[in-house]
């Protein structure tokens, strides 16, 4: 499907979209079976209609007016999602009916769109970034939880039970039910919590009973008996432990890649964030219209998603809303911001896309789904091939293209350290008071912002 986009006044457009011949064949296929699935004709059973006696029951202007209205809204949003229209409103169609269903077809729509946002110049914007440090005390607990996986269990006599101990217990229900010689390490949630806490403070031999809630509400009791106790004895931290735990022959050499391995992981982390706050600045620093239809959509697609999740997990909506003390009105209002700052900042990119003139060729799809389809263990060729049937192919392109734009923004800002930026942000300046002005239409191919 091919799509030409005209700039009209007033922040409208005309698309003039070419509909192929086995689209226009598919249409009135389909017109003709729900035609034939509810028409009585005498001699014919429903859906058993052939097309000539449908077309002669109902004439060919019936027939392709069904096909083109059954059809035309989802060209219409095809189109418009490969020429990166974003519609603010239901189209005004123009268009004569096709004259048959093997030839090419076309129509045009007419539409209001979101106006293009008028870019600042990123590369004065200043944007506040952690230089990432690894702290002393991360890198000492990866030791430490490495020398608790080499440590030794050994019997402790002459003490109760403290909270880190493990324990060889008996649990006895009162229908006759036995669990013998269970090993639990407290702290761990293995058992619920009231068994890990009446354990603690017991000594061997001792016996206590205990009550807890199951998930349905009710009561059950058991009988805990202590039957030994056990704690760690932890390996000397040296190098001795680094050469039988792991691949390195000293301590010094461990603790080094603890600390790149953690180094790494903050800077992913941190560049991240940077990432996510280059293009806020840039939406705050530039005049950008997020509101209307755009938002409302992104909303509703935010719920469905928290809703999949909650689904997921078993969780009903009502009770998220208990747990996180929200009504649902103040759900949605947090939706919407969300959205809000979402749709704000792809409007921005996409303009920075746009002045940039970022392409994105086949093989940088390509590319990027094999190494995402050899990450998850699936077919390339077959991941391709259902992306390009299902149209999402064009939607990978751009992400990637907004991400391509992103990459050559966050290049190109001024980087102060996060303190400095936040330490401004904090003064007043007139600056900060920008004045109202009116944006420019945006269509894709336009060019930048001026």
């Amino acid at each position: 499907m091919q799509a030409e986009v005209e700039e009209l006044p007033e922040n409208r457009v005309r698309l003039t979209v070419q509909v192929p011949s086995h689209d226009v064949h598919h249409a009135v296929e389909h017109a003709a079976s729900d035609l034939a699935s509810t028409a009585k004709i005498p001699g014919f059973r429903k859906g058993k209609v052939p097309r000539q006696v449908l077309l002669q029951r109902f004439g060919r202007e019936r027939l392709m007016t069904e096909a083109v209205e059954s059809h035309i809204t989802g060209w219409f949003w095809n189109a418009a999602a490969q020429t990166r229209v974003r519609p603010v409103e239901q189209p005004e169609y123009d268009f004569e009916l096709p004259a048959s269903d093997d030839q090419d077809w076309q129509f045009t729509a007419t539409v209001a769109v979101q106006a293009k946002p008028e870019l600042a110049d990123w590369t004065q914007l200043e944007v506040g970034a952690v230089e990432p440090e690894v702290p002393a005390e991360l890198v000492e607990r990866e030791l430490e939880a490495l020398q608790a996986t080499v440590a030794e269990l050994v019997p402790v006599e002459g003490r109760p039970v403290a909270p880190d101990d493990t324990v060889v217990i008996d649990l006895v229900a009162p229908q006759g039910e036995t669990r013998r010689d269970y090993v639990i390490e407290l702290g761990r949630g293995a058992v619920v919590e009231e068994i890990e806490q009446g354990a603690v403070g017991m000594s061997t031999g001792e016996t206590k009973e205990i009550e807890f809630e199951l998930a349905d509400g009710t009561k059950q009791a058991v009988t805990l008996a202590l039957k030994e106790i056990k704690e760690k004895v932890l390996p000397q931290l040296d190098d001795e432990l680094a050469r039988a735990a792991t691949e390195f022959d000293t301590l010094d050499e461990l603790r080094a890649d603890i600390q790149s391995r953690l180094r790494a992981q903050l800077q992913e982390e941190t560049e991240a964030q940077f990432r996510a706050d280059v293009a806020d600045v840039l939406v705050a620093a530039s005049k950008v219209d997020a509101s209307g239809p755009l938002v409302e959509a992104r909303t509703r697609e935010l719920l469905r998603g928290l809703a999949r999740q909650l689904e997921a997990r078993g969780v009903q909506l009502d009770t998220y809303l208990t747990m996180t003390g929200q009504t649902p009105e103040q759900l949605l209002e947090r939706l919407r911001e969300e959205a809000t700052r979402s749709v704000a900042r792809e409007l921005v990119l996409e303009a920075a896309a746009d002045q940039l003139e970022i392409v994105v060729p086949d093989t940088e799809v390509e590319a990027l789904v094999r190494e995402q389809a050899d990450a998850l263990g699936e077919d390339a060729d077959g991941t391709m091939q259902r992306l390009r049937e299902s149209g999402r192919i064009e939607t990978l392109r751009d992400d990637l293209r907004l991400r391509n734009a992103l990459d050559r923004i966050a290049a190109e800002v001024k980087r102060i350290p996060r303190e400095l930026a936040a330490a401004r942000e904090a003064i007043w300046t007139p600056d900060k008071e920008k004045p109202q002005v009116e944006t420019k239409l945006w269509t894709p191919g336009s060019g930048g912002a001026t």
